[in-house]
């Protein structure tokens, strides 16, 4: 009963995140019609046209900061989903977000695919990740665990130590799981 309840609350969750993704694109729309043509009998001066260009830049900005509340709402669930282990309702959430290029949304869709076993589903979301950051530490990290996971030590050594070198330091949590999962005394 328990875990029908569970099971439930994830797809409720995966269809809130729907839902939010669907309202948020037509805000999204909101500013992206081409300007009217500018009217050259005007002075430059214009107060009132550079009033309404400020107002438009603070709508703008206002919808802007909106858009990633509900970005920001909407991958936190969903990598909340990914970490209590529902990985398809997970995954799901975070391709309704419509941000599969972001470092963080790609980085946690390899990593579900990889706790499903989908390894070369896993790579290519990994690296995807790195295409879009280069510096993304957790990318590096999990996608070394990747390695270490398919045997490949040489491979995740060279993975931990790029973590090292992008932390700065060996005290980072990153560095920390991975060499954990290297050593073979965690695994993530």
């Amino acid at each position: 009963m328990k875990t029908t309840r569970l099971h439930h609350a994830g797809i409720f969750a995966a269809a809130a995140l729907i839902a939010v993704a669907f309202a948020v694109r037509p805000a999204a729309a909101v500013g992206t019609d081409t300007p009217p043509p500018s009217d050259t009998s005007k002075p430059k001066d214009d107060k009132k046209g550079s009033q309404k260009k400020d107002e438009k830049k603070k709508n703008a900005k206002k919808q802007s900061e909106i858009e990633h509340a509900k970005f920001l709402a909407g991958y936190r669930a969903a990598r909340d989903l990914i970490l209590a282990g529902k990985y398809e309702d997970g995954i799901a959430a975070m391709h309704a977000l419509k941000q599969d290029s972001h470092p963080d949304v790609a980085n946690y869709i390899g990593y579900a695919n990889r706790k499903l076993g989908k390894y070369d589903d896993s790579k290519k979301w990994y690296e995807a990740a790195l295409a879009a950051d280069p510096k993304h530490v957790r990318t590096w990290s999990y996608y070394g665990m990747w390695h270490a996971e398919q045997g490949n030590r040489l491979k995740a050594n060279e993975y931990l130590r790029t973590v090292k070198r992008l932390c700065g330091n060996e005290t980072c949590k990153e560095f920390a799981e991975l060499k954990a999962v290297i050593d073979g005394t965690a695994s993530y």
